[in-house]
């Protein structure tokens, strides 16, 4: 249950961080305004909250594992919100970093 409520939480992570910088991206690199920059700011911060919400207690573990969630959720991400294609080399390469999120992780210590 530990690990499924982490990788729930690494996914809701993601959503707040990678959305909230993609609406900073919309808000001043597309024009769009303040109210999306706005947006993407709070989101920022709530993605902050949520990593503190992980069962391990390092900062560190957490935040270096998020890194291989992050690459490979701004690829989805770049996918489904900006019609981004992948070739196999991000693919790979996301999938590298997913395999480090578990060991990084889930990876058996005593």
């Amino acid at each position: 249950m530990t690990i499924a409520r982490s990788l729930v939480l690494f996914a809701v992570a993601a959503l707040f961080e990678i959305g909230g910088a993609w609406l900073v991206w919309q808000g001043v690199r597309e024009q769009r305004g303040l109210i999306w920059v706005g947006a993407g700011v709070v989101a920022l911060g709530v993605y902050g909250f949520v990593a503190t919400l992980q069962p391990d207690a390092h900062f560190g573990r957490i935040l270096a594992a998020y890194g291989g969630v992050f690459v490979a959720g701004s690829l989805v991400w770049g996918m489904v919100a900006d019609g981004f294609r992948p070739d196999r080399w991000d693919v790979i390469g996301s999938l590298l970093c997913l395999a480090g999120v578990l060991v990084i992780m889930y990876a058996p210590r005593g």
